[in-house]
């Protein structure tokens, strides 16, 4: 029987445990949106995981739609993340790059003044995106990506991961759910292309194969992995038949060998995306969504999975493995300091304390 606490590989990937923190968006970048002390003391405390997926990190300025969200893409974004994998490494961990490019899910005051809104369509994003203020406002108009440009952005994409390379981060995840952009390519409501790109089930999942197959030939396929919310709703997606859609999607990355597939396990209406998941997919699976730690004991045992991924729990308890481990009761996170947008703001951040300073 698979025990949580036991070591997994996945890919190119040694866990010691198969407990995963999942990517969450904090607002604790720099002024640069480079990493920055405090986020290297946030990662370091929570180095228990068996596997850290990091923040949303945008490949490219135009990818960024969140104030205070880190980058990969200048050089003294890639410097601070390399702090963050010494701190990892140093701890004993393992620490993946989600590569987050928000698309048209974005708000101008967001982002660089030259950076551009692109998606699939000009199709605008109906949820509104919370400002630098954290007020949510009205998304614009983003422009269609012409065809022509789309290898442009798979290279910003492969750059983007051979900079997370180089400072030292293990690999990298590509964020396929939460309607950013290579959702907004899968989703025939945001797809509303007419060339090789859009229409069908085979032309939609086009843009997000071929990224990940570039992200596989330039870091190597087991250092790669991609999240997947089959059904989501979230930023405006509204999917005529997720089922078939992700059937295809699983189906024409089984061949890449990659990592893995992390899969968010929403409810669905005709289908369970775990079960489409393992119907579809060869390789190794990580399971999240409102996880406790019976359910992924159950998960993980009936082998449905081989790691299993926890948000919310990581934010209050940056010893969660080991709180695991003995038992112990789980603190609160306080939701107010989730998003503080002050890189230097350890309220909420980094100054949870572990168990053993619990008295």
């Amino acid at each position: 029987m698979t025990d949580i606490f036991s070591p997994a590989r996945l890919g190119e990937l040694a866990l010691a445990n198969r407990v995963v923190m999942a990517p969450m968006t904090r607002d604790r970048a720099g002024p640069q949106d480079e990493p920055t002390e405090a986020m290297v003391e946030y990662y370091r405390q929570r180095a228990g995981a068996g596997l850290i997926i990091t923040e949303g990190t945008q490949p490219s300025p135009a990818g960024k739609g969140y104030w205070r969200t880190p980058g990969i893409h200048e050089p003294v974004q890639v410097e601070g993340w390399r702090k963050v994998a010494e701190a990892v490494h140093g701890k004993g961990g393992r620490i993946v790059m989600q590569l987050m490019h928000v698309g048209r899910a974005s708000v101008r005051a967001n982002k660089a003044a030259t950076a551009e809104t692109v998606a699939p369509s000009a199709i605008p994003c109906p949820d509104p995106i919370p400002g630098p203020d954290g007020v949510p406002v009205p998304t614009e108009m983003p422009r269609a990506l012409e065809a022509g440009e789309i290898p442009e952005v798979i290279a910003q994409y492969v750059e983007a991961a051979r900079n997370a390379r180089e400072a030292g981060i293990d690999g990298v995840e590509l964020h396929c759910a939460s309607g950013y952009l290579p959702m907004q390519f899968l989703s025939s409501n945001s797809n509303q292309r007419c060339d090789a790109y859009g229409g069908s089930a085979e032309n939609r999942v086009r843009f997000v194969v071929e990224t990940l197959s570039a992200l596989a030939r330039a870091i190597g396929p087991g250092r790669v992995g991609y999240r997947i919310c089959p059904g989501v709703t979230f930023n405006g997606m509204a999917d005529a038949d997720p089922a078939e859609t992700y059937a295809t999607l699983l189906r024409g990355l089984d061949e890449l060998g990659l990592a893995y597939c992390h899969l968010i396990h929403i409810p669905n209406a005709g289908f369970d995306s775990l079960d489409l998941v393992r119907a579809n997919w060869s390789g190794p699976v990580i399971e999240n969504c409102g996880l406790t730690l019976e359910r992924a004991q159950v998960v993980l045992a009936e082998g449905k999975a081989d790691a299993v991924s926890f948000g919310l729990p990581f934010i209050g308890n940056p010893d969660l493995v080991e709180r695991f481990r003995k038992g112990v009761a789980l603190a609160k996170a306080d939701r107010g300091t989730f998003y503080t947008g002050h890189g230097d703001d350890a309220r909420g951040y980094t100054d949870y304390p572990r168990m053993e300073d619990c008295k």
